[in-house]
């Protein structure tokens, strides 16, 4: 069954597959990828390795914490979310997650921030300690440059072999597209990506939170073809066999 949500913009489809999901789960923190939520941890040394093994270089300089909202403020704030509903949840913490507005968002994780209601206590945690290191990226720059807020469209997809969902621990996979719309009027591709969450309870008719969570960044679409002014339209056969050159819409 495929429902939509109207406003902010939140579709909801089939469930997806996760046999590799516990592969590239990462636990106990957010992997954010690509155009989406990018992860600006940096890498400093692994785990039985020597102080000399980990590079002399200055560390980055932090982001400071996102402006406090004003009134045109455009971010998303899901209402009447049914916390007992484990696919309504990731919805609503998708849409908070990649609803940035760059007016006052300094990076994607001011966002994340806001989505915090939707995770459990420690995951809530360690996200507000967490401190990404200067610069989000030179997309998030053309977005800033015109004060951009972004919309997003979830989809939730639902296929049938994915794990099932026990009384206290549920997977869902998502595909998010988002879409920027400038101050200016100005409009552009959003953030893209395919999202995997993991979300437990303390028992049934508990309500959901997010433990987990996997983004994967979505390739962009390619441009639609530029038609010659010397090219002759195609019939209409020729058209019905055409490719359809629109993107996957639900990020």
């Amino acid at each position: 069954m495929r429902t939509t949500r109207t406003g902010t913009a939140v579709r909801t489809g089939a469930r997806g597959t996760f046999t590799a999901l516990a592969v590239v789960s990462v636990t106990g923190v957010l992997a954010l990828t690509g155009c989406g939520l990018r992860d600006h941890r940096d890498d400093v040394g692994v785990p039985g390795s020597s102080p000399s093994a980990v590079p002399s270089v200055a560390p980055k300089a932090s982001l400071p914490p996102g402006r406090p909202l004003g009134t045109d403020a455009h971010v998303p704030s899901p209402s009447a979310v049914d916390g007992t509903d484990a696919t309504a949840v990731s919805e609503a913490w998708a849409e908070v997650a990649y609803g940035y507005d760059t007016k006052y968002d300094y990076g994607p994780h001011d966002a994340v921030l806001r989505s915090a209601r939707w995770f459990t206590a420690s995951k809530a945690a360690a996200e507000r300690s967490y401190h990404p290191a200067s610069g989000a990226g030179a997309e998030w720059n053309t977005w800033a440059g015109h004060r951009a807020w972004i919309t997003v469209d979830v989809t939730a997809d639902d296929d049938a072999d994915g794990p099932v969902d026990t009384s206290v621990l549920a997977y869902r996979a998502l595909f998010v597209e988002g879409t920027a719309h400038g101050r200016d009027g100005w409009t552009s591709t959003g953030p893209r990506a395919n999202v995997y969450l993991k979300l437990v309870r303390a028992g049934g008719g508990r309500p959901w939170h997010v433990a987990e969570v996997t983004t994967v960044e979505a390739a962009d679409p390619p441009p639609p073809p530029s038609a010659s002014p010397s090219s002759t339209p195609a019939s209409p056969s020729a058209s019905m066999m055409s490719p359809n050159p629109s993107s996957i819409t639900p990020s």
